[in-house]
């Protein structure tokens, strides 16, 4: 692989209330996960992160998840799945409303938290998920989890699908995510970080908590905004793949 796109979840700031430091991210960043009020941003953080994402020429993406600011949208809902189609066709038309304005548009779609974590396994969920974006512009890809019900019941319908990693949490051995309660489920030193993402787009494998190696195939990695050293990490992942001749660009 010699291209990787490096992707961060934005726009989750409300009101007075500051989450991250959008603005630096940014500058490091190739693709934006913004969030469309569901689980975090208002509206004026919205569209100003739209501003700034299309100023950096960064792609924006439509950051979807559960209706659950008091939670972060870190709360399983176990929502009908045609009100979660509804749900999530909503958010994509007012996040793709305010890219518009900035003479940008929504690029892909990728589901946030609790969301994101349930639709690895929850079919009908994913299927929910899948109905909402095909319904909304079956031209728009999706990012999701190696191997998840997201991605096939994506693919089923013809879906453009995109595999991500992350950068900044650990992996089961199962190749899920450590839920983020259980300890050492974030990590946070960057250089460490830049080490684990120079591994896995470069050897195609990552270390999961139990020391075993998993294979994983990922066109575009994460980094969370909200993470502690979140600027330092993405900078230090930029410096350790471009030293292995990988360039750092969205995904086709």
């Amino acid at each position: 692989m010699t291209t990787i796109d490096l992707n961060s979840d934005l726009g989750e700031s409300f009101g007075q209330w500051r989450l991250g430091d959008d603005d630096a991210m940014l500058k490091v960043v190739t693709s934006a996960n913004v969030a469309c009020g569901f689980h975090a941003g208002d509206p004026q953080t919205l569209l100003l992160t739209c501003v700034r994402a299309t100023d950096q020429s960064v792609r924006i993406g439509a950051q979807v998840g559960y209706h659950d600011l008091a939670g972060f949208g870190r709360r399983f809902i176990d929502v009908e799945p045609a009100d979660l189609t509804a749900d999530i066709i909503y958010q994509i038309g007012a996040l793709d409303g305010l890219a518009k304005s900035t003479r940008a548009r929504v690029a892909y779609v990728k589901p946030h938290g609790a969301l994101y974590n349930a639709i690895v396994h929850h079919t009908d969920q994913a299927r929910a998920v899948v109905t909402a974006v095909r319904a909304y512009d079956d031209s728009l890809p999706v990012l999701g989890l190696p191997g998840s019900e997201f991605l096939r019941e994506a693919e089923k319908v013809g879906l453009r699908t995109v595999t991500e990693a992350f950068a900044d949490r650990a992996y089961t051995p199962e190749g899920t995510l450590v839920p983020r309660s259980h300890p050492g489920a974030v990590l946070h030193d960057p250089q460490e970080v830049a080490a684990r993402v120079r591994r896995m787009v470069v050897d195609g494998v990552v270390e999961a908590v139990d020391g075993s190696l998993l294979p994983i195939t990922a066109e575009s990695v994460c980094v969370h905004g909200d993470t502690p050293a979140a600027v330092e990490m993405a900078s230090q992942i930029w410096t350790v793949l471009d030293a292995e001749g990988i360039t750092v660009e969205p995904f086709a």
